[in-house]
């Protein structure tokens, strides 16, 4: 028992019944709707690691939702709700875009110019949200709500702008292939690339049939470092004071308006860095028209919960996030389920991740019955 209540009480704990339940709960809808949950959930499993390519496409998927989550769940360590990842993801393609664009200067200076104008769009679309919550006192969920539109129709017109629109299409020019972050663009596709990968499949199936690029490396860095700076450092040591007792920080001579900015654009510079490496490391590498938000900033917010808020979390959480999206796709093929079964999971995960205090309350319980048991 008193294993059982200690297991309990990590924080992982929770994050761990939910995806164990996430996953009854789906078993028991796969077979009320008349498929096998054994078989459906292999085809699962094998689209997401049934092959390198299957592999390498999670991982792809997987970049730009670490990222946003993070930012989210730095936002929440620091007291403040980052609904606006979305938006802010969506600044980091259109500056991304809109420099990849104008500039064409070697590879060495051309990246980090395209990634550094997307983390300054996004970090801008959050700096923005923390000085109208700073400045004005207006809640942070508001502002950053009406900044996601803003950003969507930002993105519809510099689509149709004379400079960039592509003629004939509803998206923009493609970057300069200088600002290209997959993993030897112009070379695996050469003959004499094909020709040296034709002789190792996995690693063909990887470069060739894949956009593998530098960005979970950038996105699994980030997370890290987040996690430093939240832990480790004295800025950190202050946003965390702000998010637990804002008016307990004030008095110790912390400026907390000053600390609500800076949290909101480094979080909104996340999301900015996510969106700019979608833009470099992924084909059409370009924008379109949005008729809807794509959700690579609100699945942030899913792998936040899911993370429990650690960053470090979020880079497990976010494979987890993109494989069970990804590999969902074969339970749809293969069985015919509809793939709507692999949302309902993933929504009674987040839902069970909103209750994790539920499972510290559960270890109490089992611990005072322990003792009751043991004074008997």
């Amino acid at each position: 028992m008193k294993t059982i209540v200690k297991l309990l009480r990590k924080p992982i704990a929770a994050s761990i019944l939910a995806i164990v339940v996430g996953f009854i709960i789906a078993a028991i809808v796969l077979a009320a709707a008349g498929y096998a949950p054994g078989p459906s959930f292999a085809a699962m499993f094998n689209g997401m690691i049934g092959r390198p390519k299957y592999i390498s496409n999670v991982i792809i998927k997987a970049t730009p939702i670490i990222l946003t989550g993070t930012a989210v769940a730095f936002a929440f360590k620091t007291g403040l709700f980052n609904i606006g990842a979305e938006g802010q993801y969506i600044l980091g393609t259109i500056c991304a875009v809109i420099v990849g664009v104008t500039f064409n200067l070697p590879p060495l200076l051309q990246i980090p110019l395209v990634i550094l104008a997307g983390t300054l769009g996004g970090a801008l679309g959050g700096a923005a949200v923390g000085w109208l919550k700073a400045r004005f006192g207006i809640n942070e969920v508001i502002t950053s709500i009406m900044f996601n539109w803003i950003s969507l129709y930002l993105c519809n017109f510099v689509v149709n702008t004379q400079t960039f629109h592509q003629p004939e299409s509803t998206s923009t020019f493609p970057v300069n292939p200088s600002s290209y972050t997959m993993i030897l663009p112009q070379w695996k596709l050469s003959e004499e690339g094909l020709n040296a990968l034709s002789g190792t499949p996995w690693l063909y199936e990887v470069l060739v049939k894949t956009d593998v690029n530098i960005g979970i490396l950038i996105a699994v860095a980030a997370a890290i470092l987040i996690a430093v700076l939240l832990k480790r450092t004295k800025i950190g040591y202050e946003m965390r004071a702000v998010g637990l007792n804002r008016e307990a920080a004030q008095f110790a001579g912390i400026n907390v308006n000053r600390n609500i900015v800076t949290c909101m654009l480094i979080s909104g510079a996340l999301c900015g860095l996510a969106g700019a490496l979608s833009v470099t490391g992924l084909e059409p590498h370009n924008i379109s028209t949005l008729a809807a938000f794509e959700n690579n900033g609100f699945n942030g917010l899913s792998v936040a919960f899911i993370a429990g808020s650690s960053p470090i979390g979020c880079i497990f959480a976010g494979l987890l996030f993109s494989g069970l999206i990804y590999g969902g796709q074969s339970v749809q093929q293969v069985m015919g389920a509809p793939s709507d079964i692999i949302n309902i999971m993933i929504g009674t995960i987040v839902f069970l991740m909103a209750l994790s205090q539920i499972v510290p309350m559960i270890a109490d319980r089992l611990e005072r019955k322990s003792k009751g048991a043991e004074n008997a």
